[in-house]
């Protein structure tokens, strides 16, 4: 590849719609003749009326939906592959996904499974999935992962010690449906660690390394530093510094609600080609420790990693960048601050120590973190284990120690 700032790639679901009434669309995007289907759904939406709604439309033209709502929390392996042996049983032609991250990853991960089978550690990593899966038509009910639009789904496996990535272009929807009345429901707390994980995903979209590779190479599935998507991840950043706590203070308000689910799709289109780096590496051993919601993890550690990889100049200038678009100025200062006033202002705690971290666990923490390759070799600066260490020790006192004169 070529300079970042005239190279890049998209990959994208070939139709995304977003807005309120997107979700009337569910049976033209599924493949012509569809007439079974498998519903990956959370357990709440089961009784919904906005579901019933879809499920009944969908059988009076035809369409038999059979509906799975097992959806556990982490996504464990077994689970997952006994989703997938019920719906290669019943032989349906395409998977819809609707609910939250867990249940996007858990129909994307069940549609690998039925297309080229088990077991699913063989497809661990990146690129390793052979071709197609079966079809995907994504409804997100929170505004945060991203994943309608991304090449990833993440599993727990009990041999690991944390979260297990799978990550190939054919994981991607077939079409994604983003309907802001679909996240109406959510609670403040789900509204505010899905929200500021996918200011994250802008922010760590915006400030990831450039990765170069030869155009004639097989493309790794996140290619870095993207003259296609940095403008989405900067409106990204905006809007949702904006909106989100309206979001979370009034949960029916519904231009905070629209302006989330646009600002949730930029950021996962932002990052679906470009990846992330230092705040979810870290995340996911912490979040395997504590058991608390990734967004939590990831909005909590955000403001210290944006303080460790300032002191590279060309970093600095890109935190600047989004500082401007946030409406706060392009001192990097102001730009933590903001980002630590955001979590203040929406519930999320400044200190490691607040989800239960003890200063013992901290090496190796940072030992488990470096094992995702993926993420920290995305990040602007070298990235490493004392680098982690120090955003480590910086996140557990809940104080900004990193914060240097730019």
């Amino acid at each position: 590849m070529t300079d970042s700032s005239t190279a890049g790639t998209l990959r994208l679901p070939p139709r995304v719609h977003v807005g309120f009434g997107a979700r009337a669309q569910l049976l033209h995007t599924l493949p012509d003749g569809t007439q079974r289907v498998l519903a990956v759904i959370d357990p709440f939406l089961t009784s919904s009326p906005l579901w019933i709604e879809l499920q009944t439309s969908l059988e009076a033209h035809g369409v038999r939906v059979h509906v799975y709502s097992d959806i556990r929390p982490e996504l464990p392996v077994d689970s997952l592959t006994a989703a997938a042996d019920a719906a290669a049983t019943l032989g349906v032609q395409a998977i819809i996904a609707a609910g939250g991250g867990s249940a996007l990853d858990a129909a994307k991960l069940v549609a690998l499974l039925v297309t080229h089978g088990g077991p699913l550690s063989r497809f661990y990593g990146e690129n390793l999935v052979p071709g197609a899966v079966l079809p995907v038509v994504a409804l997100p009910t929170t505004a945060g992962t991203g994943s309608e639009v991304t090449p990833v789904a993440v599993v727990s496996d009990p041999r690991r010690h944390m979260k297990v990535g799978i990550s190939s272009p054919h994981l991607i929807p077939a079409a994604a449906l983003v309907d802001p009345e679909l996240t109406l429901a959510a609670p403040a707390s789900v509204t505010a660690f899905a929200g500021v994980d996918a200011l994250v995903h802008a922010v760590e979209s915006f400030t990831a390394a450039d990765l170069r590779s030869a155009w004639s190479d097989e493309l790794p599935v996140f290619t870095g530093r993207n003259a296609l998507t940095s403008a989405l991840a900067l409106e990204a950043a905006g809007r949702i510094r904006a909106w989100l706590p309206t979001a979370v203070r009034e949960p029916g308000n519904r231009r905070a609600r629209e302006e989330m689910a646009i600002g949730s799709l930029q950021a996962g289109i932002a990052f679906g080609p470009t990846g992330t780096h230092l705040s979810h590496a870290l995340q996911y051993p912490i979040g395997a420790a504590t058991g608390t919601p990734h967004g939590l993890g990831t909005g909590l550690l955000l403001p210290y990693v944006v303080d460790a990889v300032r002191d590279d100049a060309a970093t600095a200038e890109r935190i600047g960048d989004l500082g401007d678009a946030m409406g706060v100025g392009a001192d990097p200062d102001a730009v933590i601050a903001a980002l630590s006033d955001l979590n203040d202002a929406i519930g999320v705690p400044p200190s490691l120590r607040d989800l239960g971290i003890e200063r013992e666990q901290l090496p190796q923490i940072a030992e488990l973190a470096l094992e995702s390759r993926r993420l920290v070799g995305i990040a602007p600066v070298p990235a490493e284990a004392e680098l982690l260490q120090e955003v480590l020790e910086s996140a557990f006192a809940g104080t900004l120690a990193l914060r240097r004169t730019a």
